[in-house]
């Protein structure tokens, strides 16, 4: 693709009608740089859509790929941050898990019991969620208390 050039020609009759002629070579980037970037645009948001599309798929149909779900989530903020002033980092980043250290009880070939330590993820919306109960469980105590009237 070529940017397109407008020459402009001025010319001008000086008192003692002489000619001055002006040439001005303007290339019209502004209508090129409007276009590139109205398609960047539409590539981000291809993106974003794929990527949309894969947590979704995560979060609905694979529960127990917590793991893969988060590298994955780090990989689309990645591709935020190449997209400069266009990405959407925040967006991203309020989806990001926090990693919880955890340990569970594994029996060992000669019969003992051990223990293994291993990362699980929460995801912003399970913490929602989880707290919602809480607050819902509360509130079925103090009512079966006969705390609300």
């Amino acid at each position: 693709m070529t940017n397109a050039l407008f020459i402009e020609i001025e010319i001008h009759f000086t008192p003692s009608y002489n000619r001055q002629v002006t040439i001005n070579y303007k290339p019209e980037y502004d209508s090129y740089q409007n276009a590139i970037m109205e398609q960047r645009k539409l590539c981000i948001q291809r993106a974003r859509r794929v990527f949309e599309n894969a947590i979704n798929y995560y979060r609905t149909s694979a529960l127990e790929l917590k793991e893969e779900r988060a590298i994955l989530l780090e990989e689309w903020l990645n591709m935020e941050s190449s997209f400069g002033e266009l990405g959407d980092l925040e967006s991203v980043r309020f989806k990001l898990p926090k990693k919880l250290k955890k340990r569970r009880e594994i029996e060992i070939v000669d019969g003992s019991d051990g223990h293994e330590e291993y990362i699980d993820y929460l995801f912003p919306e399970e913490s929602q969620a989880s707290s919602l109960k809480i607050l819902e469980q509360a509130y079925k105590w103090k009512k079966a208390k006969g705390g609300f009237r």
